[in-house]
């Protein structure tokens, strides 16, 4: 069947000014309506071009990438369409739209100003943006020649790539408009494109559309004063409804289709991207790295052990057998780049008085991590595993997790863009959603009812992670009680349930920063509020990921800002009394005085060990070494509390329980447990000792086990 009709203007959750409709569903409805293609032109942002488009390929449809933008001539802005035909348009849209951001905004409205567009139209078709348009604003109020000078204008920018755009949703103006657009048209020669301005995806969602539009305009639904700038009609019509809504103009439709044709952007996705790293002359990156990894490591091993003990030598076997593999494998995989960065950072971070942790997550597996500074702790002394942190059996990207005193994360962030440029680096945009609890509470307010009615139901939703209104419904009887009896009740929570979940605003990742090789809008368009001088990507951390960026970490950690506070303080006194400084890197970590007071459980303030039901564990436990200090957080989670594996844990520690294992070739391994599988490293190596994996293999096994969770935590941890 000939194709006779697609959608070139649609409006995603993530417009976040109207969008109802979800990516997922967009695409499950596009391909079931036999539409091959789809636009998506969320207003005034690219947010959702990495999920749409993987969403779409993943479906045999065809993405086309777009954006509804505002663009000043004159005073007011008005409405244009800009469709992406190939990578040169992708480049000159993600440009704009980022200068949009950074330059135009206008009582927070991200406007294009008419004069960028020359010279940054190649690879662009532009529709009109029909009654809101330039074009339609001097149509409708009767300036037939300012027109006409505008036309001559847009095809100049847009050569053949330029249509006027009509529509038909019912809404005030259309007729005239539509009018007036086919008669210029026709006299000056220009096509014509249907759209139906999507913003929802079914004709009754519409009062749940109403319901968002209120929510960011701070409006009540039947106040008669709002404005109405939207119907019913606006839903994604079916190439079928739109042959017969357009039976008089089915060159409108033709061209639709032949515009989706012409629309043709192929990205490269998933193939990272990393800054050259500056070495000094005569050296590559490589070698570089492996000179800087050798000599981190003997200044390392000079500070682990004396140099004139008998099994120094031995020792210096083991560690440099383990670095040379892990070099290797870092060498293969081509991220020696990414670890000199890193190492460099944090370098200079503890050069200038700024706290670092010592390391937490699967990095601290790696001998080339703590040779170069990056962690503070020796892997082989705790037996944790490189290839838990870098699979060579599995291509992904390293990703360390970084601490940095809350008050000196800053200075690193600068120091960074500093070193690689400002127009090459940026924090990560997150894009926050209306959660159970909130979108109750705002759903509430614009049907108008008092507050006393809404608290009273946001109430009774849990204050849990993830929590949403079904399952509050089901786990709270008196919300179940109201939303079955009362129907004022229930009509709150059945539109709210239609914008749960929903994108609602941009924000900043906790810690994410990418550093580009080129420009970033080479790789994301970028964001921020007016008046912000803080630029983030579009994109969030998946999709920048998506797109080639490199994330890195920059935790700011305020643990880390208390303890620097603390030992400023006691420094300070022992100035005071000709004592030498504290250095809390020599402090052992087997001091008993230090054991003692945790015994006691007056963990207030220590980072991990803080909670009440910590403490409480910790008090059953006893811990009187550092490993049982690792053991305490790995036995804190849900999975390990659940499971009855901490009390068994406890017991044969304190002699209560035998000790015993699954198999005697695993002892070894689950000694320091207790015979107790607790750690991600254990898994990997029972796989290896009872069935000949590789660590790699093993690797893939622990991610595969732990995929198949059903929720929550595994004993492993």
């Amino acid at each position: 069947m000939a194709v006779s009709f697609v959608h070139l203007r649609l409006h995603t959750e993530y417009s976040l000014v109207d969008g109802l409709i979800r990516i997922k569903a967009l695409v499950k409805q596009t391909v079931a309506d036999g539409m091959p293609a789809v636009a998506v032109t969320d207003v005034c942002n690219l947010f959702a071009l990495i999920k749409f488009y993987k969403a779409a390929l993943g479906a045999g449809l065809k993405p086309i990438i777009g954006v509804e933008a505002w663009v000043r001539r004159g005073e007011e802005p008005a409405r244009l369409v800009l469709l992406c035909q190939n990578l040169s348009g992708y480049r000159n849209l993600t440009r704009l739209v980022s200068r949009s951001f950074l330059e135009g905004q206008q009582r927070g409205l991200p406007i294009i100003d008419h004069g960028w567009l020359t010279g940054h139209t190649d690879g662009l078709i532009a529709l009109s943006g029909g009654r809101e348009g330039e074009l339609g604003q001097a149509l409708l109020n009767a300036q037939p020649d300012q027109a006409k000078a505008w036309l001559t204008d847009w095809r100049a920018l847009f050569p053949n790539r330029f249509y006027l755009e009509v529509q038909r949703t019912g809404r005030p103006g259309e007729e005239a408009y539509l009018d007036a657009a086919v008669e210029l048209a026709a006299a000056a020669g220009i096509p014509i494109v249907a759209t139906n301005e999507v913003c929802f995806l079914q004709r009754g969602d519409f009062e749940a559309h109403e319901a968002r539009v209120c929510i960011h305009d701070g409006m009540i639904l039947n106040d008669p004063r709002r404005p109405r700038r939207y119907s019913e009609q606006q839903y994604l019509r079916t190439p079928a409804e739109m042959m017969e809504l357009f039976a008089d103009l089915p060159e409108a439709l033709a061209n639709s289709v032949e515009i989706a044709r012409r629309c043709n952007v192929r990205l490269e996705l998933g193939k990272n991207v990393l800054p050259d790293f500056p070495v000094p002359g005569g050296m590559d990156a490589n070698s570089y790295f492996a000179v800087q990894s050798r000599a981190g490591l003997e200044h390392r091993l000079r500070r682990l052990f004396d140099p004139d003990a008998p099994d120094f030598a031995e020792r210096r076997r083991l560690y440099d057998e383990r670095l040379a593999e892990e070099l290797g494998v870092i060498v293969q995989m081509g991220f020696p780049g990414y670890f000199l960065i890193v190492a460099d950072f944090i370098r200079w971070a503890r050069e200038h008085g700024v706290p670092v942790g010592p390391g937490r997550g699967s990095g601290a597996g790696s001998l080339v991590a703590y040779a170069l500074g990056i962690t503070d702790l020796d892997p082989l002394a705790y037996d944790l595993l490189f290839e838990r942190f870098l699979n060579p059996e599995r291509v992904s990207m390293p990703d360390f997790d970084i601490d940095f005193c809350m008050e000196g994360r800053d200075r690193v962030i600068e120091y960074v863009a500093e070193r690689y440029g400002r127009d090459r680096v940026s924090q990560i945009a997150t894009h926050g959603s209306m959660a159970a609890k909130a979108v109750v509470r705002d759903v509430g307010r614009v049907l108008g009812h008092p507050y006393g009615f809404v608290d009273r139901i946001a109430k009774l939703i849990p204050f849990e992670i993830g929590i949403t209104l079904d399952k509050a419904i089901e786990q709270e009887a008196e919300l179940r009680r109201l939303y079955e009896g009362d129907e004022e009740v229930r009509a709150l929570i059945d539109l709210a349930r239609k914008l749960e979940g929903l994108a609602r605003n941009v924000g900043k990742h906790a810690g994410g920063v990418v550093i580009a090789p080129s420009t970033l809008t080479d790789f994301s368009p970028l964001y921020c509020e007016q008046g912000d001088q803080s630029i983030v990507t579009q994109f969030d951390k998946d999709d920048v990921e998506a797109a080639g960026l490199v994330k890195f970490d920059f935790l700011g950690l305020r643990t880390l800002t208390i303890i620097n506070w603390t030992v400023q303080i006691i420094n300070q006194q022992r100035l005071a009394t000709g004592e030498a400084p504290l250095d809390i890197g020599a402090i052992p970590l087997d001091d008993a005085e230090t054991f003692t007071l945790l015994k006691s459980h007056q963990t207030t303030a220590v980072f991990q060990l803080e909670s009440s039901g910590m403490k409480d564990l910790i008090r059953r436990l006893q811990p009187d070494c550092f490993e049982d200090i690792v053991a305490l957080v790995a036995l804190f989670r849900p999975g390990p509390l659940q499971s009855g594996m901490v009390d068994d844990f406890i017991d044969r520690k304190q002699g209560r329980a035998r000790i015993e294992y699954p198999h005697p070739a695993l002892a070894n391994v689950l000694k320091p447990t207790y015979g107790v599988i607790l750690y991600q490293e254990q898994v990997m190596q029972i796989a290896q000792v009872l069935a000949g994996y590789t660590l790699g293999g093993a690797d893939l096994l622990r991610r595969a086990m732990g995929k198949k969770k059903s929720g929550g935590d595994g004993q492993a941890a």
